[in-house]
């Protein structure tokens, strides 16, 4: 029993909880945390059933006046977004099976 609690911390520490444009939470999987330009961006994947499940969110961090939290901030730019996706594909290759959709 112990094990299966371990298991669900594990899985809970990789949950984050966001606001959207509505107020209303919305959970996503921590997937990986990205610097490209010296910057930082995290890759996100929606936690619900929904359609989009498979597609993942990539986020700018920006840092606020508190230590303790952080903002993440949609990107943009095409090109930032590609990169930060690339560099993820790579990381991950063997552990996701990646769809080009073009």
């Amino acid at each position: 029993m112990d094990n299966e609690q371990n298991g669900m911390e594990e899985e809970l520490e990789n949950i984050i909880v966001l606001n959207d444009e509505n107020g209303e939470e919305v959970k996503f999987e921590f997937l990986d945390l990205i610097e490209l330009d010296g910057e930082e961006y995290v890759v996100l994947l929606p936690a619900n059933d929904s359609d989009d499940a498979d597609e993942v969110v990539i986020l700018k961090v920006e840092d606020t006046d508190s230590e303790e939290e952080e903002s993440y901030v949609s990107v943009d730019s095409d090109e930032t977004l590609n990169k930060v996706f690339n560099i993820f594909k790579e990381k991950f290759k063997d552990e996701f099976d990646f769809v080009d959709e073009d």
